[in-house]
């Protein structure tokens, strides 16, 4: 260990720098954005987290794992690099991989599809300059999901820079980022390549990706956005081990059985290639008054090759989103409506064949889904006083689907989902400027995506239905001499027809509605000013200190002649910690030292297997360099610290116990990034 940190000293710096104003900022502080309806953190009524600077600083180049998971009540995993999975108070149940049941935008434009999965890993995190996750039903501006939201945005102000990183298992990173005001056009091109093999046998990841954005405000009243990106990302899935399996070699993929291939002789892996256009438009007619419309098309090619065949998807999407807005200030008083819509078609050509060692052999199943999802919304937000402010809103939510067996034979049919009346309330009340409280009730409903009406064993689930409930919650927020930050939520969600993964003796998947479940939790975040110490050795402190409590239970759920009713829900751990401490030594060597603990998980529904709990610790060192006109950042990055055995994503009800995906031992990143 004292080598390690010698090693440490000597190679010190960083790639990514803090910004200077979110690092001196205290939370309560921060205005969120809330889809264009700003409000100081302090006074929102949302159970919401802001991710920027200080956090964005904390991943390897190429995920948001460690920023994400140091919100409360947000966990991000890796089965394998490039296979992510995003949970918000444990909606993990249904997410194999990718991200379903949780709303995303880019900005003005939305990622998730009409039927509710968003490729969130074709987006590079560089791209990334701020997140804000909202937890829980948010059914009046962002429509019908029980998981939450999260808002990624772009940058917003001029920034040059390139980069590049190098790291263990032939990790490399390059990037450029050009942010530029020209005339009444504010202009971003971003570009990255990404590649590495990774620890594991048959985990290599690429990806390429391009994003190109113009914001031309064309008068006072008027601005125009347009948006293009494209994304080209290759990763090959090693497959999930059994405990023995993982204990023998944890770095193999998954093994050839008697009556099944392994991972690497099927060549496993997703090919996504993926282009998104759009444009908004926003108009103040008067200082009250005004309109937001944006218009949006996205094609993906998806690739999967499996273990029993070759998967082949064409993705067609179409969205919109429109809203009028009215505002009224008097001399105390405050009052905002929001009366809109926002609808999205999805049309999916699935096509598999059998898996000849990654290329297509004969054919299986050809299918198509055609996927129509919308809600009319009208919300209303007061402030009376700047002390009570109250956020209220209703949506109709719809939700249709049309199915084709294309070959072998004929079938088609469609299905409607009843449409859901979804109403949400939202009160805050500033006892003092540095104190407030809240409160908080609100109905979510989420539908089947495409991946569970039509998942990897090939059938059509026609009796799948949307999962539903109320969410109830309170929260206390206060700030301490203005140097520290205190927030507390509690909530009560009751899910009714809660969607869980199956898998088969193949390892192919489907999903059932597993009656209800009662999900309970505590919150808490503790967050510092950056203290100016004004000493020599240590001149700046700040330190950030979150954890979640849950007490999460299946109700009324029974699957064949098994009662699990009572017992804890899957894949969600019931106490989550987290910790990052912020130094800067010598007036310019910084260090970030974050610490993840993890309890035992329950890996089936029956609770027979429990995971491990883990404790991982991060280090990395940021030092710049200043020249004339030019700041050279360097940095070293120290993962799995300690050098644990540990998960960082599980196969949840996995066939056969192949519930393991072994992340990697300790590695390194390093990094330089010149901003001109």
């Amino acid at each position: 260990m004292t080598k390690l940190y010698l090693l440490l000293t000597v190679f010190s710096g960083s790639a990514l720098n803090a910004q200077e104003k979110d690092s001196a900022t205290l939370i309560s502080e921060v205005r969120i954005d809330a889809y264009k309806k700003p409000v100081p953190f302090m006074a929102s009524t949302k159970s919401a987290a802001v991710v920027s600077g200080t956090l964005l600083n904390q991943n390897t180049p190429e995920r948001l794992l460690e920023s994400f998971n140091q919100v409360p009540g947000a966990r991000m995993e890796e089965r394998s690099p490039g296979s992510y999975r995003i949970s918000v108070r444990g909606s993990t149940l249904r997410s194999p991989f990718g991200v379903r049941n949780i709303k995303v935008y880019l900005d003005d434009f939305i990622l998730s599809d009409a039927s509710g999965n968003t490729y969130f890993n074709i987006i590079s995190p560089e791209l990334i300059d701020r997140m804000e996750v909202y937890k829980g039903p948010e059914s009046g501006d962002y429509g019908a999901v029980t998981g939450g939201t999260v808002l990624l945005q772009t940058r917003n102000t001029e920034h040059h820079s390139a980069g590049a990183a190098i790291g263990s298992y032939g990790m490399f990173s390059q990037n450029i980022d050009i942010s530029r005001q020209l005339g009444k056009h504010f202009i971003e091109l971003f570009q990255n390549y990404y590649r590495t093999d990774s620890y594991r046998e048959q985990s290599s990841v690429q990806r390429k990706q391009v994003f190109l954005k113009d914001h031309f405000r064309y008068s006072e009243k008027g601005n125009l956005k347009a948006v293009l990106l494209l994304g080209d990302l290759d990763y090959e899935t090693p497959g999930g081990l059994t405990l023995e399996q993982m204990q023998s070699n944890r770095k193999q993929a998954r093994p050839a059985t008697k009556t099944t291939p392994g991972a690497r002789e099927k060549h496993a892996g997703i090919r996504n290639r993926m282009i998104l256009a759009g444009i908004s438009h926003e108009y103040q007619f008067t200082p009250e008054f005004s309109h937001f419309t944006m218009v949006q098309g996205s094609y993906v090619d998806f690739e999967n090759p499996f273990i029993t065949n070759f998967e082949n998807r064409f993705e067609k999407n179409v969205a919109v989103r429109t809203h009028f807005n009215y505002e009224k200030n008097w001399e105390n008083i405050s009052l905002a409506y929001r009366l809109g819509f926002e609808g999205g078609l999805n049309d999916i050509l699935v096509k598999n064949y059998d898996n000849n060692k990654g290329s297509e052999g004969n054919p299986q199943n050809f299918d198509r889904i055609n996927n129509r999802s919308g809600f009319y919304f009208i919300s209303q937000k007061l402030n009376i006083y700047d002390r009570l402010f109250t956020d209220v809103s209703l949506s109709l939510n719809s939700n249709t689907y049309e199915w084709e067996r294309l070959f072998p034979g004929s079938q088609r049919g469609n299905v409607h989902f009843k449409n859901q009346w979804l109403p949400n309330f939202g009160l805050t009340y500033l006892i003092t400027k540095r104190l407030s409280v809240r409160a908080k009730i609100g109905k979510g409903n989420s539908a089947p995506t495409n991946e569970e009406i039509r998942s990897s064993n090939q059938e059509f689930n026609l009796g799948l239905h949307p999962e539903y409930g109320w969410n109830k919650e309170i929260g206390i927020r206060k700030e301490f001499g203005n140097a520290v930050f205190v927030e507390g939520s509690y909530f009560d969600f009751r899910l009714n027809d809660a969607i869980v993964r199956r898998q088969n003796e193949a390892g192919q998947e489907y999903f059932v509605n597993a009656g209800g479940t009662v999900q309970k939790g505590l919150e808490l975040l503790l967050e510092s000013r950056n203290f100016n110490l004004r000493n020599r050795f240590l001149s700046h402190f700040r330190f950030r200190f979150s954890g979640s409590f849950y007490d999460f239970t299946f109700r009324d759920y029974r699957q064949n002649q098994n009662d699990f009713s009572g017992n804890e829900l899957t894949g969600v751990p019931k106490t989550t910690l987290s910790s990052l401490l912020n130094f800067t030594l010598f007036k310019k060597l910084s260090m970030d030292y974050s610490h993840f603990y993890t309890s035992g998980i329950p890996l089936n529904d029956g609770n027979s297997v429990w995971s491990e709990s883990g404790f991982i610790g991060n280090i990395q060192f940021r030092y710049p360099l200043l020249f004339e006109g030019t700041k050279v950042s360097l940095q070293l990055q120290v993962q799995n610290l300690y050098n644990e055995e540990y998960i960082s994503g599980f196969d949840i009800n996995a066939f056969g116990n192949r519930f393991y995906n072994p992340a990697a031992k300790r590695n390194f990143v390093f990094g330089v990034k010149v901003e001109f």
